[in-house]
């Protein structure tokens, strides 16, 4: 399987909750974040390294020649080396997009370290500011969550637009249903999971809080009716754990 993120920012436990707090700030991917996040990100969604390593599969499958491949929300690089290590088309590049400064400037780093043959640039903007152009794979991992609902719809329609016949887009999110009793059922699975994963309630908990208006999540089924409103002619789920999921949409 692909390595998901690299082993030498492996450093770090998280423990950002692990202690009661008077005020509990708004979550944001700042330094704090950044510095535990490769151990955060294993620990806080089931089947992480089972997307990394699908969509390095899959852009082995879709990159063709002398076009572009996006990782929109891109962290520390775990789905843009994915997919460096696996393409083979002639002339394809790799362009990385986060918001945040903090983590672009460890990407850049851990980019830096890998040797693989696709060139990878890694930028510093908002997605909603940017051109896809050329593209041939889309990658919006965990990412779609933490923006705006309102803007959801002009995002998916400017990836659709900029995607090649034939292109792809990989879009994977934490998930909510609509059956309350399943809604619940899955949030306490997934809470489950995170204390088999050595975090205590009072981390879920003021994590959860710090999450609260900042992530939210969608259906899946609003997240294929927007699919198929931006004109992807299929879209459906390829894989899920509890409530979080991940689609695969075609041009």
């Amino acid at each position: 399987m692909t390595k998901d993120i690299d082993e030498s920012t492996r450093t770090a436990t998280d423990q950002l909750f692990a202690e009661p707090l008077q005020q509990i700030e708004r979550f944001s991917f700042n330094k704090s974040v950044v510095d535990v996040f490769p151990d955060m990100i294993q620990r806080s969604i089931p089947g992480y390294s089972t997307i990394i390593g699908m969509i390095g599969d899959l852009a082995e499958r879709f990159a063709t020649d002398n076009s572009r491949c996006y990782d929109l929300g891109c962290s520390l690089g775990a789905a843009s080396l994915a997919m460096r290590r696996r393409i083979s088309a002639n002339h394809c590049e790799i362009i990385a997009i986060d918001n945040s400064a903090a983590m672009v400037e460890q990407c850049q780093r851990v980019v830096a370290r890998d040797h693989s043959a696709t060139p990878v640039s890694v930028h510093c903007a908002n997605l909603q500011d940017i051109e896809i152009e050329r593209a041939s794979v889309v990658v919006l991992n965990f990412t779609l969550q933490f923006i705006s609902p309102a803007e959801r719809d002009a995002i998916m329609a400017k990836i659709f637009n900029g995607l090649l016949p034939g292109g792809v887009l990989i879009l994977s999110e934490k998930v909510a249903f609509n059956d309350t009793r399943h809604h619940e059922l899955m949030i306490d699975l997934y809470h489950c999971f995170k204390r088999g994963n050595g975090y205590s309630d009072l981390e879920i908990a003021q994590k959860r809080d710090a999450l609260e208006n900042v992530l939210i999540p969608e259906t899946l089924d609003q997240h294929r009716q927007r699919l198929k409103s931006a004109g992807f002619a299929d879209a459906d789920v390829w894989f899920q754990c509890f409530n979080f999921a991940s689609l695969i949409a075609q041009k």
